[in-house]
C-alpha cells in the first residue's frame, strides 16, 4: 500500500535577492519522519520556496514512488503555480517548477495554501540553514550511502505502548505514580491482539516497565513469544506528579498558571512530577543501554506514551517542543533502529495499529 506524506516547506531570501536558504518537513501519520534545509546562495524568497519544494518531493519520491502527498505552504504563490491556477514568469521558478513536476508524479500531490504562523518548524529550518549558511542534506545522504553499504546489523526496538486503563478514554494524567491503574477488558484484548503481532517479529528480548497495566501487557506477550520479562524503571512513564490521575479540565481548574507553563515548555515540570525534557534524557541514556546490551538484537519494550514519544523524537532528531506533536494509541507498534557502531538511529515505523482493526 502507498504511504501518505505531508510536506511543509518553507524559503527565505536576506535581501530579495540576498542570502537564501529553504526548509522541508516531512510527516507521516503526524510524525516528523524527515528535516530538509540548505542554504543556496543568492536568490529570491521564491525561488527559495520553490528549493524547499524540490527537496521535500526529491526525498519523498525515494522514499516511495507511489505516495500520496499534500503539499502545505504559507506561499501563495508557489500553491497557486503549482496548482496551475497562475503562470509561472520567472524563468528561475519556472525550471524549479518543472523540477518539482519530474521529482514525483503530480497526480500524487495536492497543494494547500496555510497561514504563516502553520509554517514554522519549515520556517525555523530555512533560518537554521542562513544562519549556517550551510545544511543538512549531504550529512543525510552520507549516511544513508553509508548505511545501504554497511553489513552491520542494527539493533532493532519495538516499542509497544500498554493497553487501555480506565484513565485512557478520558486522556486522564497516568504517569508512574498512583493510582497505577490495571488493563480494562478492552485492555487485555488489546493486549493479546499486539502479542500475537510481536510475535511475528520474532524477538530475542522482552523488557517492560514495572507498572501494572505495562507488566499486565508484557505478560500477554511473554506467553505469545516464550521470553521472560526484564522489568526496568528507566521505562516508566513521566511522573507527573500531582497530576496523576486528574482529568485535563481539572488540572485546568486547578492548576492554570501551571498547566499553561507546561503546555509552553517541555521543559517545565509539573508539581512534583518530571519535566518532558528530564524524560527524553532519561530515555535517550536507555536507548544507548540497549545497543550496548543486546547489540543487532531484536527488542521489545512494553512501556508508556510518553518513553515512545521520545524515543521517536530521538530517533528522527526532532526538537524538544516536537514531543507535544507525537502520539501514540494504546498496544500500537513503533520501531527504531540504531546501529551500534556510529550510533545511528532510524524511524522504521509509528504507531502501528492493523492488529487491533
Amino acid at each position: 500500500m502507498a504511504r501518505h506524506f505531508v510536506l511543509t516547506a518553507d524559503g527565505g531570501s536576506r535581501g530579495n535577492p540576498g542570502h537564501a536558504g529553504y526548509g522541508a518537513v516531512v510527516h507521516e501519520n503526524n510524525v516528523v519522519i524527515a528535516e530538509l534545509y540548505d542554504y543556496i546562495g543568492t536568490a529570491t524568497n521564491n525561488v527559495a520556496e520553490y528549493n524547499g519544494l524540490l527537496a521535500g518531493l526529491v526525498a519523498i519520491h525515494q522514499m516511495d514512488p507511489e505516495a500520496k502527498v499534500d503539499v502545505r505552504m504559507d506561499s501563495k504563490l508557489v500553491v497557486e503555480q503549482m496548482s496551475g491556477r497562475w503562470q509561472i514568469k520567472h524563468p528561475d521558478m519556472r525550471t524549479l517548477a518543472q523540477e518539482a513536476r519530474a521529482a514525483h508524479a503530480p497526480s500524487l500531490i495536492t497543494y494547500t495554501w496555510i497561514p504563516r504562523e502553520e509554517n514554522s518548524h519549515a520556517d525555523r529550518l530555512a533560518n537554521r540553514a542562513l544562519d549556517e549558511r550551510g545544511g543538512n542534506l549531504a550529512q543525510q545522504q552520507n549516511y544513508l550511502t553509508e548505511r545501504l553499504r554497511s553489513d552491520e546489523a542494527p539493533t532493532m526496538i519495538y516499542f509497544v505502548r500498554h493497553g487501555e486503563t480506565i484513565l485512557t478514554p478520558d486522556r486522564k494524567f497516568s504517569g508512574s505514580g498512583e493510582p497505577n491503574p490495571p488493563l480494562t477488558d478492552e485492555g487485555q484484548a488489546q493486549a493479546v491482539a499486539v502479542a500475537a503481532e510481536v510475535a511475528k517479529l520474532t524477538p530475542e528480548v522482552l523488557i517492560a516497565s514495572p507498572l501494572l497495566r505495562t507488566t499486565q501487557t508484557a505478560q500477554a506477550i511473554a506467553a505469545a513469544v516464550d521470553l521472560p520479562i526484564i522489568f526496568d524503571e528507566v521505562w516508566f512513564e513521566c511522573s507527573f506528579g500531582a497530576w496523576d490521575g486528574m482529568s485535563v479540565d481539572e488540572v485546568r481548574q486547578a492548576y492554570p498558571k501551571e498547566y499553561q507553563a507546561w503546555l509552553s515548555s517541555s521543559a517545565y515540570a509539573p508539581p512534583q512530577g518530571e519535566s518532558y525534557d528530564a524524560l527524553g534524557w532519561r530515555i535517550d541514556e536507555a536507548l544507548n543501554d540497549l545497543v550496548a546490551l543486546y547489540p543487532g538484537q531484536r527488542i521489545v519494550v512494553v512501556t508508556h506514551n510518553g518513553p515512545i514519544k521520545q524515543a521517536i523524537r530521538l530517533a528522527i532528531g526532532g526538537s524538544p517542543e516536537s514531543i507535544f506533536h507525537i502520539d501514540v494509541a494504546p498496544c500500537s507498534i513503533s520501531a527504531i533502529s540504531i546501529w551500534p557502531s556510529d550510533s545511528l538511529r532510524a524511524l522504521r515505523a509509528a504507531n502501528e495499529r492493523g492488529h487491533l482493526r
